[in-house]
């Protein structure tokens, strides 16, 4: 197939959107899908290389096409979009349009379908409840206007009626819309992935003297990072490692600020951004890997955490907030300690246990690698495969992925 990506992101870029972005691309075009990724350029100078920046084979399968952009972030957004829709309808002989750029699939789905490919959406949350809550979630957030909401559940309706395919990340975000919009064909629930690597099994016992307790991602408040220092501050023969934080935002700032009024400045190391291909070794180093997020309605429903995936590749145990987005990947005393989200003491108490009792550190370890290999990349190639012959052949599909 011939698989048009549509991105609204400087590109390669080090979030989450940009990691996801390129692996799920690189993921199609190694099960012979040519890919090509429209984005805008890299600010740096010169410009990364993807293939390299997120550590993958080159293939020719894939083209990364930046369509350059001048100007304020309005003007810059303009002129994406206008280009954007030139190369979908231009892209003559293109089998999928596919996005996760809400603003853009709603765009795309005002054309004919005569002059455009079927558009495959990918949700990552409901708009409105996510602008909503950015105020609360992010140190420099500012929640939507009521006006803003309106108009995003409005695009959010047309592209749940109009996708020709429609991609959810969670159970919990197919079904939220499902009830909001009423029922739809052609639609997937398909997580994020990983790179898995290493021999089967969890890796071999760490000898860290005393014990590193990891985090990586962002630092974002609604990421729960602050719970995970308080935590921390209750076990005082334990070190830290947080990976993530980027230079120029306030977050970074913050947690070192707390860290240091917490008592714990000398025990916690921040090792800030770091290159996506240099995570899994850090990882791997640690002796439990903690994903803190907190009680908020984006982490309960919608949230498909990397870092989630690239935990249980690390062969590490696992302790996570008890929330339903994350019960649809761990299961408590199975595969992770789950701990009432927000509750630092509770947190604590699950990381004691794990360093207590190697045996069971090591039991749910192995049970999160081996659960983790249907969350290759490849194997989100394959579901994304499955619907887009599904969408072109306009044969129906179920929630899981699979044709019924």
């Amino acid at each position: 197939m011939h698989i048009l990506y549509f991105a609204d992101i400087r590109f390669p870029l080090e979030r989450a959107n940009g990691i996801q972005t390129f692996h799920t691309c690189h993921a199609l075009a190694g099960r012979g899908h040519r890919v090509r990724l429209v984005v805008r350029p890299d600010t740096l100078v010169p410009a990364r290389d993807p293939f390299d920046f997120y550590g993958e084979a080159r293939t020719p399968e894939i083209v990364v096409d930046a369509r350059p952009v001048a100007g304020g972030a309005s003007l810059r957004r303009v002129a994406w979009l206008l280009q954007a829709l030139w190369r979908a309808m231009s892209g003559r002989g293109a089998d999928i349009a596919f996005t996760r750029d809400l603003g853009f699939a709603s765009l795309l789905l005002h054309l004919p379908r005569a002059v455009r490919p079927p558009v495959v959406y990918e949700s990552h949350g409901f708009a409105p409840t996510v602008g909503a809550a950015a105020g609360e979630m992010l140190a420099t957030g500012r929640r939507a206007s009521t006006h803003k909401q309106d108009r995003l559940a409005r695009r959010e309706a047309r592209v749940w009626k109009r996708a020709d395919g429609y991609v959810t990340i969670t159970r919990g975000l197919a079904d939220e819309l499902t009830s909001r919009f009423g029922a739809r064909g052609a639609l997937a629930v398909i997580p994020d992935g990983v790179k898995v690597a290493g021999a089967p099994g969890a890796r071999p016992p760490s000898t860290n003297h005393p014990p590193v307790i990891g985090y990586a991602g962002h630092l974002y408040p609604w990421k729960g990072v602050d719970v995970l220092l308080e935590a921390i501050a209750r076990l005082p023969d334990v070190r830290a490692l947080i990976v993530g934080g980027l230079a120029g935002e306030p977050d970074l700032d913050r947690t070192q600020a707390l860290a240091r009024a917490l008592g714990i400045g000398d025990r916690v190391s921040f090792a800030g951004a770091v290159a996506p291909p240099q995570v899994a070794a850090l990882l791997a180093g640690m002796d439990v890997l903690v994903l803190p997020n907190t009680g908020t309605h984006v982490s309960a429903r919608y949230t498909s955490p990397l870092k989630l995936f690239e935990y249980m590749a690390a062969g590490r145990p696992i302790v996570a907030s008890d929330l339903p987005a994350l019960r649809e990947v761990l299961k408590d005393d199975e595969n992770a300690l789950l701990v009432e989200p927000g509750d630092a003491g509770r947190m604590a108490e699950a990381i004691e246990r794990l360093l207590a009792d190697a045996s069971l550190a090591s039991r749910l370890a192995g049970a999160a690698w081996r659960d983790v290999q249907a969350y290759r990349w490849e194997s989100r190639a394959e579901r994304l495969e499955s619907l887009f012959v599904s969408v072109a052949d306009r044969r129906p599909l179920d929630v899981r992925g699979e044709t019924v």
